[in-house]
């Protein structure tokens, strides 16, 4: 059982789509699925699994990562009754979260490389258990980077494990003592942390909540000491003051753009 099938049996539990199965047993019929705000859309090629586990077929009208403007028909649905409305709730919701997060990512990354285009949007793993995934692909297709996607696949260094180890420069050192496979990064809150990291030539020093000059000035020193290190902006970022950083960060992530985007409204309309 994926993902999809685990979905529809939260919907569906053990007695199915009571309603639907009251009202139809082998009508027939054709739908649209249409965008009721302008956005980025994503999350039709999820939603296509979840017609086609229903028994529906669903055919685009758009794809990933275009741009469609309000009351635009995305994709038809067609098939047995049933098997369409058991899935459109489900569909829909994919196809909102992940067009919701899309849509302002593609926002933030556009900003941002009119001032430099290299600077990268990144995720962070604020997202829901059990829709990881999706979120983190709807920030790609947005035109941003997914960063991590869990606790395996780099080292993130953060304020808990200085805190219990006792300083940076011994975190580190632990560390690189036992991984030398992997991305090492380190989140450092003052430029003592900061410049203690670069020296020690970890792969990524996270700024985190820090004002933009004063991070500015600690890239500055940072690269001075290491050039190749990448330096990442973090905590207390968000649309307004995003662009304070651009110029001179190489990523800069945002955990709102998983924790608490507004999704994007869809509806299904028989037709």
């Amino acid at each position: 059982m994926d993902d999809i099938d685990k979905y529809l049996q939260e919907d569906l539990g053990k007695e199915g789509d009571i309603t639907s199965d009251s009202l139809f047993t082998n009508e027939t019929a054709n739908a649209r699925i249409i965008s009721k705000e302008t956005c980025i859309v994503a999350g039709l090629d999820e939603a296509k699994i979840v017609f086609e586990r229903t028994g529906a077929k669903m055919d685009f009208l758009a794809k990933d990562g275009d741009f469609v403007k309000q009351n635009t028909a995305v994709a038809t649905v067609k098939g047995s009754a049933r098997s369409i409305l058991i899935g459109e709730r489900l569909g829909l919701n994919i196809i909102g979260r992940m067009s919701g997060i899309a849509t302002e990512t593609k926002k933030l990354v556009d900003m941002c490389r009119l001032i430099n285009p290299k600077v990268t949007i990144a995720a962070t793993r604020k997202t829901t258990p059990g829709f990881r995934k999706y979120e983190k692909k709807a920030v790609k297709i947005g035109g941003g980077e997914p960063h991590r996607f869990g606790l395996y696949d780099a080292v993130m260094i953060k304020d808990n494990h200085i805190k219990l180890v006792g300083s940076v420069d011994e975190a580190i050192k632990k560390v690189k003592k036992r991984i030398n496979n992997k991305i090492i990064e380190v989140e450092v809150e003052n430029e003592r942390d900061a410049i203690t990291a670069a020296k020690l030539k970890v792969d990524v020093i996270m700024l985190d909540n820090f004002d933009s000059k004063t991070a500015e000035m600690v890239a500055k020193k940072v690269r001075q000491i290491d050039s190749k290190v990448l330096i990442e902006i973090s905590g207390g970022v968000n649309v307004d003051n995003i662009t304070e950083y651009a110029h001179f960060a190489d990523r800069i992530s945002l955990g709102y753009l998983t924790h608490s985007i507004k999704s994007k409204d869809f509806s299904l309309e028989i037709s």
